[in-house]
């Protein structure tokens, strides 16, 4: 079956994320709130997978990059040094009709209302993005802290110290993963924009002058990486960064963009060149040290620095998306109907095996729950014994599962249980002693 059209597939995507569990509004019993997602149980097993699966390539597989993590909440002059306190806005507009906000940068030229469809807006002011608190009983500008809106501050302010603990030589990484927060104007299309999000981001400091070849380097790495785990490359792309729209840091970024369905084009992950902007910057503000003395060369630099930076959120949206098929299916008897499963990664599936007893028949149920326990220590596991064995079958496929495997009548007999395969739908008899070894080489 061809692809849904974009609309229909997100509209899809969307139910089927909200109806199993994937994720859903966060409050919901008071009403939601806006641009607030919670992830269920198959939503977290998803994010968990697509977290590991950026860690095990940026940092186990890898001798040159070591991981942090950081607090969420820093000392706000690490974000007077950084810029973010003077530069981190949004241009706002509001129509002057329907009185909805928009970023002035985010409407059709020449500008429309996407609410009421007029054209007469406020002039465009600055809008703050960051999240401002109070550390302490007495709310007082004394006492104002931040939500960080990045990752990466925490891996310069902590470079020296990383440095000398992990007694790695230039050129090396230093990578996180954690959660940020931005005051988004206008967030949005269910997980891809959001207040509060997940981050995947690694900072490569390099020697000066290498910095274009290594920007070269992560852009094919991190581009490997997402068709790797199963993204169509004709849903991917490119993009350069124009001039004018350089972070004030950025000597050049590109974008590794998705064919998202409600734009042409949406940023999956950003790779950029921060130049040496970063540590020259706290080393004035802080007068601390942030050099690095090479040893060999007898010389010290501050390092410039490869700054590959990816959402999670928006990784669970594009794997999702990417993975959706619908397809007319043979049934029991003889018919066809509409089968929905995920062809996601095996690396990604929320749950890699589902047990399924033919029935809830008192003779089958210690033997399927004995092999619910030989997979379970492995993986990932869902025992299912509700309702007729297609129904199950689609249930699970729905949801990405690898592997079905069911206890029938004849499991007493042989010790033999069948095994389908999610995307084929081919089944195998084997022993059950064999059942590991067998998933253990597919999976």
């Amino acid at each position: 079956m061809p692809d849904l059209p974009r609309p229909d597939l997100m509209e899809a995507v969307t139910s089927l994320a909200k109806r199993r569990g994937i994720a859903f509004q966060s409050s919901e019993i008071y009403g939601g709130l806006r641009s607030s997602w919670d992830y269920g149980p198959l939503g977290t097993e998803l994010k968990r997978n697509i977290r590991e699966q950026w860690w095990r390539s940026t940092v186990q597989l890898r001798d040159d990059v070591v991981g942090l993590e950081a607090a969420v909440i820093m000392s706000p002059k690490v974000w007077e040094a950084s810029g973010h306190l003077e530069v981190f806005t949004d241009p706002l507009v509001e129509c002057l009709n329907c009185h909805q906000r928009f970023r002035a940068d985010h409407l059709p030229e020449p500008p429309k209302c996407p609410n009421c469809g007029q054209t007469a807006f406020t002039q465009p002011r600055n809008f703050h993005l960051m999240f401002k608190t109070n550390m302490g009983p007495i709310e007082d500008a004394e006492n104002t802290v931040y939500l960080r809106p990045e990752t990466a501050q925490a891996m310069f302010v902590d470079f020296a110290t990383i440095q000398q603990v992990s007694r790695k030589k230039v050129p090396f990484g230093i990578a996180q993963i954690g959660r940020s927060f931005r005051n988004e104007i206008t967030p949005g299309n269910f997980i891809y924009r959001l207040r509060e999000f997940e981050q995947m981001e690694m900072e490569f400091f390099v020697e000066p002058g290498t910095d274009e070849t290594w920007h070269e380097f992560w852009i094919g790495e991190r581009m490997g990486w997402w068709t790797d785990l199963g993204l169509r490359e004709e849903n991917l792309r490119i993009r350069e960064h124009d001039a004018d729209e350089l972070s004030h840091y950025s000597k050049r970024t590109v974008d590794i963009e998705y064919r998202f369905p409600f734009t042409d084009w949406g940023e999956l992950e950003g790779i950029a060149n921060r130049t040496d902007f970063d540590l020259k910057a706290h080393q004035e503000a802080s007068g601390e040290d942030l050099t690095y003395f090479d040893q060999e060369k007898e010389r010290r630099y501050h390092p410039y620095v490869i700054e590959p930076a990816a959402g999670v959120d928006r990784a669970v949206l594009a794997f999702l998306l990417d993975a959706y098929r619908e397809e007319e299916a043979p049934t029991a008897k003889g018919g066809t109907e509409k089968r929905t499963y995920l062809a996601l990664d095996r690396r990604l599936a929320p749950t890699k095996v589902g047990v399924l007893p033919l029935s809830r028949n008192e003779r089958l149920t210690p033997e399927a729950r004995r092999v619910f326990d030989l997979v379970k220590g492995e993986w990932m596991c869902d025992y299912d014994d509700a309702g007729s064995i297609g129904r199950r079958y689609r249930r699970q496929d729905e949801v990405g599962t690898p592997f079905c495997v069911t206890v029938d009548f004849d499991s007493l007999d042989d010790a033999q249980v069948t095994v389908r395969e999610r995307d084929s739908m081919a089944q195998d008899r084997l022993p059950i002693d064999g059942l590991v070894a067998h998933l253990s080489e597919r999976l």
